[in-house]
């Protein structure tokens, strides 16, 4: 029974996710378009920054207000009315409204834009955009609508607008005198002071907006991280999957020793001579003084491998001689069709030649 609940447990922890996401993972969920990213930030930088450029051109923007109500009052009453009359100045009203509507415009795709290129970085994908039925089910909705993630956003919501609301009644209730005595006030001045006291609340809940935001973010990023979890299981499984079944692999490995073993056993006969320990080491040497600059090492084993190299010289008649040190170097040094080092040449020319000289007599 105790071996039972051991191993049950060992279950629970090997499935419980408490490993950080591997880069692969976060490497698919990025293609995804799953990311870490507080939609809270875009919204306060456009806000702020807009007024911030309201404030800094103010000069602009009230001319072209006054301009838009007083060309129309002015010029336009005393036109005919007639179709030509009428889209010429629908043309000029739009015209105007473009030139005062399009800094903002371009200024805030640009905040936009590099609001979220802080957070993500470039990032451009479809995946979030395609159809998923599974969007459709009324369970999994219903277990979104009451997730922790839900309240926590329903909070966020409830705490931004209590903070937001709270500061701009400050300021309005600091104001009061002032707005009270506005009727008392000529038209332009009451222009004036609303647009100059409505900038100022705009940047000031701008700033709170974007502190908001950073909050948010490192939320959302906790939360990013926490979601991108994975078990010892998951990560052993992507392991299989990038790396292949270590038990396939080892197969792969085996068969391809096979192979590299046939191919090595084939060169055997063409060789000018076997080098051994006698026993535990076996080294084939082969020379062709109009091919090669210097001897080449064809095969080389130890122990069984060793042993067959012999059995496969002796049946193709291949000279085989015993040197314990110079075929212990040469199977530590010189891998398979590399050529002899310098430091062994002298070595093994004296064993070609008496290989040859061996051959000559014969």
């Amino acid at each position: 029974m105790q071996k039972y609940q051991l191993k049950l447990d060992l279950q629970y922890f090997a499935g419980e996710k408490t490993e950080k996401a591997t880069p692969k993972k976060r490497q698919e969920a990025r293609k995804k378009g799953q990311v870490a990213k507080s939609m809270e930030l875009p919204s306060a930088f456009i806000f702020l920054f807009s007024f911030l450029f309201l404030y800094l051109f103010s000069s602009f923007f009230s001319n072209r207000v006054q301009q838009f109500f007083i060309v129309p009052l002015t010029e336009f009453m005393q036109w005919e009315i007639t179709i030509d009359n009428v889209m010429i100045i629908l043309a000029e009203l739009l015209n105007s409204m473009l030139i005062f509507m399009l800094p903002l415009l371009i200024l805030s795709m640009i905040f936009g834009f590099l609001a979220n290129y802080v957070q993500i970085g470039f990032l451009f994908t479809g995946e979030p955009l395609k159809m998923k039925l599974s969007k459709l089910n009324p369970i999994e909705g219903a277990k979104r609508i009451f997730s922790l993630r839900a309240a926590v956003e329903f909070l966020k919501s409830i705490l931004k607008v209590s903070i937001i609301g709270s500061v701009a009644f400050l300021i309005l209730w600091n104001e009061r005198m002032d707005i009270f005595s506005l009727s008392s006030n000529s038209l332009e001045y009451m222009l004036s002071y609303t647009a100059n006291l409505t900038v100022v609340l705009g940047i000031l809940i701008g700033f709170i907006l974007i502190v908001i935001a950073v909050f948010d973010y490192m939320y959302q990023k906790y939360d990013f991280e926490k979601q991108q979890r994975m078990s010892k299981q998951d990560i052993k499984d992507e392991y299989k999957k990038t790396e292949g079944d270590p038990l396939i692999k080892s197969k792969i490995k085996e068969k391809q020793r096979q192979m590299a073993m046939q191919r090595m056993m084939q060169e055997i006969p063409n060789a000018d001579v076997v080098i051994t320990n006698p026993t535990h080491y076996a080294v084939v040497i082969k020379y062709d003084a109009d091919k090669m600059q210097a001897p080449l090492v064809i095969a080389k084993g130890t122990d069984y491998v060793a042993l067959k190299i012999k059995e496969k010289a002796k049946e193709h008649k291949v000279v085989t001689m015993e040197n314990k040190l110079l075929a212990r170097a040469l199977y530590q040094q010189v891998e398979i069709g590399e050529s002899i080092p310098n430091e062994l040449f002298q070595a093994v020319a004296e064993v070609l030649a008496y290989v040859y000289k061996l051959k000559k007599r014969i």
